[in-house]
């Protein structure tokens, strides 16, 4: 049970993290409304990825899990080339560390229930 709590917080507090930080982002450049619209469903979107596995484990674990390793592979490819190495590698371990070790942890958990039954 302390690792459900555990992979619950991990998740909220990486989902709330960046959906402030973006919309704090657009808000300090003064982002066009569509662009800062986008960045606040980006956001929300983080949310409910972090809220799924309260009700459904194996299917939230499973969604953060894909949506980490999404966000890995997409955000090198999108980040402004201008960042440097460590700055990317460091926001990309930022972005999607925190969903892939949540869900994990949910699908872990899932499963010793089920081997437990």
């Amino acid at each position: 049970m302390k690792s459900v709590i555990f992979a619950r917080a991990l998740a909220l507090l990486w989902a709330g993290f960046w959906t402030f930080f973006f919309v704090a982002e657009a808000w300090a450049w003064n982002s066009p409304g569509r662009v800062a619209a986008i960045w606040a469903g980006i956001g929300i979107l983080f949310l409910i990825a972090a809220v799924v596995p309260w009700a459904w484990e194996r299917r939230g674990g499973l969604l953060l899990s894909v949506l980490g390793l999404l966000v890995g592979v997409v955000y090198p490819l999108w980040a402004p080339a201008r960042l440097s190495l460590l700055s990317r590698a460091t926001t990309t371990l930022m972005l999607c560390g925190p969903p892939i070790a949540a869900g994990a942890i949910f699908l872990m958990h899932r499963r010793a229930l089920v081997a437990r039954h």
